[in-house]
């Protein structure tokens, strides 16, 4: 497959991808949130013209971890490894639009697949046999999706953008309720609430202080915080 025709089937797959069945609540502001999903699709080798003895549908089980937002600037995400010269040049214009230190949230999401698991029944029926018994337990954080089965993970990520897109509003609500979208010298007050919290951790032992000082370098707040971060390595 090359480029021209993976870039149209991932532009197939996003516009058949269809949320049968969203999850009941937002992402949470001020924690993590797990989201099981079902991704129902029709089998591939239905386009194969591979014979079947009846309507089967392929469903994709597993949950999406959804860590809490973060506040960021584009300041910050500029000191991000793993950006190429195109997301450069974003933020670049991000930048001369809405300043270095406009505040912006970023969602970090882990994804464990369960299974996959082949039933009887057509795709619309056996999303709606799903989604039925989901509102029949009020099971609120898990999701029906429809989606393309080659392009399934293209799917899953069209639902997790969506769902991000929904949240995004009222998490930044929440976090400005509580002057956390406020900056002091370019560092939101979200951020420097994170990284109290990191130091805590570090003291208790559960936290690398090498994420910390990782941390602090992007926001360029080492100078500042150096005291209390050497103290992580003073011998009690």
């Amino acid at each position: 497959m090359d480029d021209k025709e993976r870039e149209a089937r991932v532009e197939y797959a996003i516009r058949h991808t269809r949320v049968v069945r969203p999850p009941r609540q937002s992402l949470a502001t001020f924690g993590t949130t797990v989201v099981r999903y079902h991704l129902v699709c029709e089998p591939v080798y239905v386009d194969l013209n591979i014979p079947a003895t009846g309507a089967e549908t392929v469903v994709r089980d597993g949950t999406v971890t959804a860590e809490r937002p973060q506040v960021v600037t584009p300041s910050y995400l500029s000191r991000l490894e793993g950006f190429g010269e195109n997301a450069r040049k974003y933020l670049e214009q991000v930048v001369r639009e809405h300043g270095p230190h406009a505040p912006g949230l970023l969602y970090a999401y882990k994804n464990k697949f369960s299974g996959t698991s082949i039933v009887s029944g057509g795709v619309t029926e056996v999303a709606g046999n799903i989604g039925s018994r989901l509102d029949r337990e009020d099971r609120r954080l898990e999701a029906v999706i429809r989606g393309v089965d080659e392009m399934w993970d293209v799917s899953l990520l069209k639902f997790i953008f969506d769902l991000t897109t929904r949240s995004a509003r009222t998490n930044a609500s929440e976090l400005n309720a509580m002057g956390l979208l406020e900056t002091c010298e370019g560092v939101p007050q979200e951020a420097r609430q994170r990284i109290d919290l990191m130091l805590q951790e570090a003291r208790r032992g559960n936290m690398d202080p090498g994420a910390i000082h990782s941390e602090l370098e992007r926001w360029g707040l080492f100078e500042e915080y150096q005291d209390r971060f050497l103290r992580l390595f003073r011998r009690k």
